[in-house]
């Protein structure tokens, strides 16, 4: 599976899901309070907002909303997930997006002995693209769809999807912080080689079937115990070379949403649902709320909650 992997189901989101690093935090950082659910006040807000980490692919038995979760929906006015999910015309073109430019295939990008592993490695697994299709799209998206074949679980699906049917219920208008062809660019930002050098590197390390699935096991434990910092820690193992890109992939999505967030956040309180690497660190979205003047403080997300006074 690898950290590569990990990254994205926890940072970036497309129809699948796709990845980033983060920069490893520094000790200011180490206090966070463990909870997925922040609430953002202050700051001449008339209404508070609330922010959430998701993880893009989860097994359907651990997919819970606590019901200080609910009770926040409930209150606020919209919610924003990274991509406007209610938008079928964006999702649906995200499938032409996921394609090298170019008609750029994998063996472009590979030696002929490495295109054979990486042909043979793909072609083994079950729940895949067929490989003439895959070996198209970006190797980032490649290596997303083989994290989502290591899930050990036979229903799987996103807290975005989750919280998208308890936001329909609800009857609140879906926002997206960015378009599918936006994050699509930025993949194509990234020398498609060294995306499928990582690719190939994710496949000649993830080892046995047994291996992938037992770190997938301690990202699920971090996750359900909402400790973000061991989440983040878990992405900052960066062995693809792909750290030197963490200003294109995470940290200036960032500051690009919190900017538009706080501009939104004086007329409308909000449910901001984004991938749960965004919100750690020193250029995390929690930080960078406060640096802004909000006071961001951890909202009690246990299942069974203990329900907080107000909202």
């Amino acid at each position: 599976m690898k950290k590569i992997g990990i990254a994205f189901l926890l940072a970036f989101v497309t129809i699948n899901g796709n990845g980033q690093s983060l920069k490893k935090h520094k000790k200011s950082d180490t206090q966070l309070e463990h909870s997925l659910l922040w609430k953002i006040s202050g700051n001449g807000l008339q209404n508070p907002s609330y922010l959430f980490g998701t993880m893009h692919l989860i097994c359907k038995q651990d997919a819970g909303l606590s019901e200080n979760f609910k009770l926040a929906l409930a209150h606020v006015d919209k919610v924003y997930f990274e991509l406007d999910l209610d938008n079928v015309l964006d999702m649906l073109g995200a499938i032409s997006r996921m394609k090298m430019r170019n008609d750029t295939t994998l063996a472009d990008l590979l030696t002929k002995a490495d295109y054979e592993k990486v042909k043979s490695y793909i072609e083994a697994k079950k729940r895949l693209l067929p490989f003439n299709t895959l070996q198209k799209y970006k190797p980032f998206v490649a290596s997303s769809m083989l994290m989502e074949a290591a899930v050990p679980c036979e229903e799987q699906v996103s807290m975005e999807q989750v919280i998208m049917e308890q936001a329909q219920k609800n009857k609140k208008k879906i926002e997206g912080l960015e378009t599918t062809a936006f994050q699509m660019s930025i993949l194509d930002s990234i020398p498609y080689k060294e995306q499928a050098q990582a690719l190939l590197k994710m496949i000649a390390e993830e080892g046995t079937q047994k291996a992938a699935e037992n770190e997938f096991a301690v990202m699920m434990k971090a996750y359900k115990e909402q400790d973000l910092q061991k989440l983040a820690q878990m992405i900052n193992a960066d062995t693809d070379g792909m750290g030197k890109y963490q200003d294109l992939l995470l940290n200036n999505r960032n500051k690009r949403w919190v900017a538009s967030l706080k501009k939104i956040m004086a007329n409308h309180s909000l449910m901001i649902a984004v991938g749960a690497g965004h919100l750690p660190g020193e250029l995390g979205v929690i930080k960078l709320f406060q640096k802004e003047g909000f006071t961001v403080e951890a909202v009690n997300n246990t299942i069974p909650p203990k329900k907080l006074k107000s909202f």
